[in-house]
Parts: C-alpha cells; structure tokens; sequence
C-alpha cells in the first residue's frame, strides 16, 4: 500500500472561485475539507472548516451559481463548518475524479491554502496512487511532495501551519516573544508582521491551537 502527498496550484482564473476568495482577502486562512461525498454525477455534498470572519464569505458564497444548498455553523474563534451541496464542473469535478480512482482513499482534511495551494494526502494500491497523479487535469501544476510504501504513523503527522501562521511564529521568536522573561509584547510582533495587534495574536493562538492539538493527539512522550 503507498502513500501520496501533493500540492497542487492553478492559476487565479481558474482556481474554484471560493478558494480564490480566500486567496484575495488577508482575513481568511486555510480552509480544510474535512468530508465530501458524491451523491449523483455531478452532485457533492461536504464539509468544510473555514478560518476567518462569516459575513463576507457568505456573501459570496450566496452569488455562486454552482451551489445547490450550503448551511453555515460559526465557531467562538472567528472560524465556521460550512456545509456545501453543490454541483461540480470542470476542473473542480476533474479534480475530484482524480482522486476517486477505485481503491483510493483521500485521508481528510484536503487543505485549500491562503497561498493558492490545494494540499492532499492519499493512501491506495500504487496503481491507483499512480493514475490519481496522471488524471489531474492539465491546468493544473502537481508537485509530488512525498510518496512511499505507507506506514501508518503518517496519520498521526502535524496538520502543518499555514504560511502565514508560520511567519507569525517566526516573528515571535524572533522578537523574544517567548523567551523567558518574555522580552516582547503582542505589539512588537505585529510591528514585525506589518499587521494589527489582533491580527498577530490571531495568528498566533491559531497556530498555538494546532501545534497543542497535535501534541496531544500524539500520546504521551
């Protein structure tokens, strides 16, 4: 059984137009796909977390003609679920057929990235791995990031901070925002960043929260 990593990139006219939302406005970071499943040819229902403000996503969200239904539950961290029944065309509905060769399983979450990247991890028999890499459609670029017999300790890999959460990290440590006695505020980060004060410490409990997570869900030391 073989294991594949991907990155995946288009360019900006023919990125889903939802990921390109994400792309253009600084408030939102990675959007996680946590669950799709079809329910007729073209019909998808899935699940996804959205890191960032509802009010405007939903606002372009409701001017998609391609959506059928959607339903949206806020978070308490300036994040939401979003619920979506839509009908995929193009290199959308491509896309997922790629990934839906018989034997191969996508492991959630399929991360749509603030950077224009949609990242994957998928687990199947070589020839499957093999032809999903083959059936991505042309206009989209395919950077293998990792492939190899699968070992199982690979699910329990760190969902990996997103660029801009890492830029945040960086430039706390590199302020002295964690050292001990911390010698930085919020407000140097920020300064570091070019950014708000909110913003930094946004970005900041965000990648804090995922490192924990991750942390915990390892087991003990």
């Amino acid at each position: 059984m073989r294991y594949l990593e991907v990155s995946v990139e288009q360019s900006a006219d023919e990125r889903n137009r939802m990921h390109q939302f994400v792309v253009e406005h600084d408030a939102y970071d990675v959007t996680r796909l946590l669950h799709r499943d079809r329910y007729a040819d073209d019909g998808h229902a899935m699940v996804f977390h959205v890191e960032g403000p509802t009010d405007p996503y939903e606002s372009a969200l409701a001017a998609a003609d391609h959506l059928r239904d959607y339903a949206i539950s806020e978070c308490t961290d300036e994040s939401f679920y979003l619920y979506v029944s839509a009908d995929l065309a193009g290199d959308d509905r491509s896309f997922a057929d790629a990934f839906s060769q018989p034997g191969l399983l996508v492991v959630p979450p399929v991360e749509y990235r603030d950077d224009g990247a949609i990242r994957l991890t998928a687990v199947g028999p070589a020839g499957a791995v093999q032809s999903a890499v083959e059936s991505v459609p042309e206009t989209m670029g395919v950077d293998v990031r990792a492939v190899g017999e699968f070992d199982a300790g690979r699910l329990d890999a760190r969902l990996e901070l997103t660029q801009r959460q890492f830029a945040a990290v960086a430039a706390a440590v590199e302020v002295g925002y964690y050292a001990t006695p911390r010698s930085a505020t919020l407000e140097d980060v920020a300064a570091q960043l070019d950014c708000s004060t909110g913003t930094a410490g946004e970005l900041l409990r965000r990648a804090e929260r995922t490192v924990m997570a991750d942390l915990v869900a390892g087991g003990p030391v």
